[in-house]
This record gives C-alpha cells, sequence and structure tokens, in this order.
C-alpha cells in the first residue's frame, strides 16, 4: 500500500467503494459546504434583508388603507350623525335643561307680572311622586304598562294567527292579505275617530249587544275601547313581520317532520314557533316600544284628563298645553327613561333569539335536525 501525502488530500489506493466510485478512505479537497441554519432558502440572503421588511411594508400599506376606508367611512356618516344629533340629541337635552327648571309668574317693583324662569333642580322629578301630580302620575304610569302588556299580548297572538293564514295556500290569498293589511295602513288617529262612532252610545257596538254602554265615558269600558282599537289598529303589523319570517322556512323541514309522523301541532310547536322567533321578537320588541308611548288612541277615542285611560304621553301633553313646562319636561324624561329601561331588559333576556352565538346550534337547529334524521336513516 502506498500513502502519498499532498497537505489537503489523502489518497486511498484501496479498491473504490462501488456506489461512489471513491476509495474507502477517500476525503474529498477543498472546503465543506456551508449550510444557513434557517435552511436553504435563507442561505444565500445577505444579513438584514429577510422577509420581515417585506411584512412590514406589507402591513403598513394595509394600514394605510385601513385608515384611508376609515377616514371615508367617517365622512359619510357624517351627514347622518348631523341628523340624528339635530333630532334627536339636541331635543332630549332641551328637555332635560327644562325639566330642572321652574316657570314661574312673579310681580315686580311697579306691581306688573314678570313670567320668568329658574333654576329647581329636580324638583320636577320628586314633585312626580308626591301630592296630586304624583297621584295622576302613578295612575298614568300603570295605564301605560297595563295597556302595553294587554296590546302586545293581543296583537301577538292575533299577528301569529294572520300570518299563519297568509302563509297558506288557498283561493282569494292575494285578497285576504290585502284586507288584513287595511288596517294597519290607515292612519292612527283615523282609526281612532272610527272607532270613536263605533263606541258612540248610538253606535254599532251598542246595537250589536243590544244594550247603551258608555265606551268613551271613564271608565272600564273605556279600557276596553282603547285595547280593542289600538289591537285592530296594530295586529297586521305583527302578521306582516311574522309572515316574512314563516316564508323563509324550507318546506323540506316540514316533509321531514311528516315522514317521521309529526302531527300538526307538533310541527308548529317543534318547527314552526322557535324558526320565526327572531321575527316574532322583532315585531313584539317594536310593538312594545310603541305602546309605552301611546298617545292618540285614547286621546281621539276617549279625550284626555280621564283617569281610566291617561297615559303618560297624554300626561306630558297636557302639563304641556297648560303651560307646566318643566313638569311636562320631567314626565317626558321618564317616560323616555322607562322605555329605554323596558328596551334594555328586553333585550337582556331575549337578545340571545336575535343573534347566534358562536357556532352553537339554536333550539330550532336541534330540532329541525331531529326531525330530519330519521328520514336521512
Amino acid at each position: 500500500m502506498t500513502s502519498e501525502n499532498t497537505g489537503s488530500t489523502a489518497t486511498n489506493t484501496g479498491p473504490a467503494h462501488p456506489s461512489t466510485g471513491r476509495g474507502p478512505g477517500t476525503t474529498p479537497a477543498g472546503p465543506s459546504p456551508v449550510t444557513s441554519p434557517a435552511g436553504p432558502a435563507l442561505a444565500g440572503q445577505r444579513p438584514g434583508r429577510g422577509p420581515s421588511r417585506r411584512t412590514g411594508r406589507t402591513g403598513s400599506r394595509a394600514g394605510g388603507r385601513a385608515d384611508g376606508q376609515g377616514r371615508l367611512a367617517a365622512a359619510l356618516l357624517s351627514p347622518t350623525l348631523a341628523v340624528l344629533g339635530v333630532v334627536i340629541v339636541f331635543p332630549i337635552a332641551v328637555a332635560v335643561w327644562d325639566s330642572l327648571h321652574t316657570t314661574s309668574e312673579e310681580l315686580d317693583a311697579d306691581g306688573l307680572v314678570v313670567e320668568g324662569t329658574r333654576f329647581s333642580g329636580l324638583r320636577n322629578y320628586a314633585d312626580l311622586f308626591r301630592g296630586e301630580t304624583g297621584d295622576r302620575f302613578l295612575t298614568a304610569l300603570w295605564n301605560t304598562s297595563f295597556f302595553t302588556v294587554t296590546t302586545v299580548v293581543l296583537e301577538t297572538i292575533l299577528g301569529l294567527g294572520m300570518a299563519l293564514l297568509m302563509h297558506r295556500a288557498f283561493r282569494g290569498r292575494a285578497l285576504f292579505r290585502a284586507s288584513v293589511l287595511v288596517p294597519w295602513a290607515i292612519p292612527t288617529a283615523i282609526s281612532a275617530l272610527l272607532w270613536r262612532w263605533i263606541f258612540s252610545a248610538d253606535g254599532v257596538a251598542n246595537a250589536v249587544l243590544g244594550r247603551e254602554v258608555l265606551w268613551t265615558a271613564d271608565g272600564t269600558a273605556a279600557k276596553y275601547a282603547v285595547i280593542l282599537a289600538d289591537t285592530w289598529k296594530t295586529a297586521p303589523f305583527v302578521a306582516l313581520l311574522v309572515l316574512a319570517g314563516l316564508q323563509i322556512i324550507p318546506a323540506e323541514v316540514y316533509e321531514a317532520a311528516r315522514v317521521d309522523g309529526a302531527n300538526a301541532w307538533q310541527r308548529f310547536w317543534s318547527i314552526t314557533l322557535p324558526m320565526v322567533k327572531p321575527a316574532l321578537l322583532v315585531a313584539v320588541m317594536f310593538r312594545m316600544l310603541d305602546s309605552l308611548r301611546m298617545f292618540d288612541v285614547p286621546q281621539v277615542l276617549i279625550g284626555t284628563r280621564k283617569p281610566s285611560v291617561e297615559t303618560l304621553s297624554q300626561l306630558a301633553w297636557d302639563e304641556a298645553m297648560n303651560l307646566r313646562f318643566g313638569p311636562a319636561a320631567a314626565c317626558a324624561i321618564a317616560l323616555f327613561l322607562y322605555i329605554v329601561f323596558a328596551a334594555y331588559v328586553f333585550v337582556r333576556l331575549l337578545g340571545a333569539d336575535f343573534v347566534g352565538r358562536g357556532g352553537t346550534a339554536s333550539p330550532a337547529a336541534r330540532r329541525t335536525a331531529r326531525f330530519g334524521r330519521g328520514t336521512a336513516q
């Protein structure tokens, strides 16, 4: 065996390896290849020119586009916000200011009557719960709550029934839908005036009953008249919203329920009602907020200063008509806070039915899957 040492290369004269063609002791000459720890793709890059700078430029461009879109959205929404500020924020601010002041008439040094406004703090709010004004306010608060609960419940039941009828296919359905929506199309004041003629002493209601009932006088009969007139006027609104919810329910769901042997009541309770519930809740919320500010129906049908039907809106209007702007503003602010509280409680208790939560199946979806499981099998 002959060994030749040439400095950096050692040569072995032994037999070559069959796969590499080199001898078993051969070491290749020259420097060994260098591999970057970051991988082959980054081995030839210069320091400081990695993908981080490119990512930073991309992020800055995206941030600039987002800022530009935000400024554009603000510019487009500014007219709407300005109008809302004029028609909503400004009147509320003025009402709050008026509720903290009292308009009074005093005699000056010459004996002349001088009308002035002075700051009274929370006195107008305190007067709502004491004395004669307090009794009238609490009665109006009770009437408002009573009318809201009774009318909304009746309108929900009747509206749901009318929507189910309008959703069915039968001869004359278009005429039926048009006739149902006629009461909603009539202005509320005109509707109340029509019912005033019906409930008059010689009107249709007494002719049908065969007895004389003082519907438009102060008493329990006046409450029934207001409830009936308001329910007739606004039940079609609930029916219209519920009908829109019924039309988006797939027919295949009902077919699957029929195949599984579900009767009509089971289909209504397990499919129709859960799937139409979001639209029904929207209708109930709108009607609740509208009933809390009821004014025109009892005002036109029964009249003003009737304790059995007087609402908070009527009370505030009557105070303002008698130039008691401070108490009127305090009553209006109390009604506003009552409506806000009722809306907040309603959304907090039933808000989960308006918006789905993070992929969790709703009860309607679970019932639908239960009916369809047997058909799939």
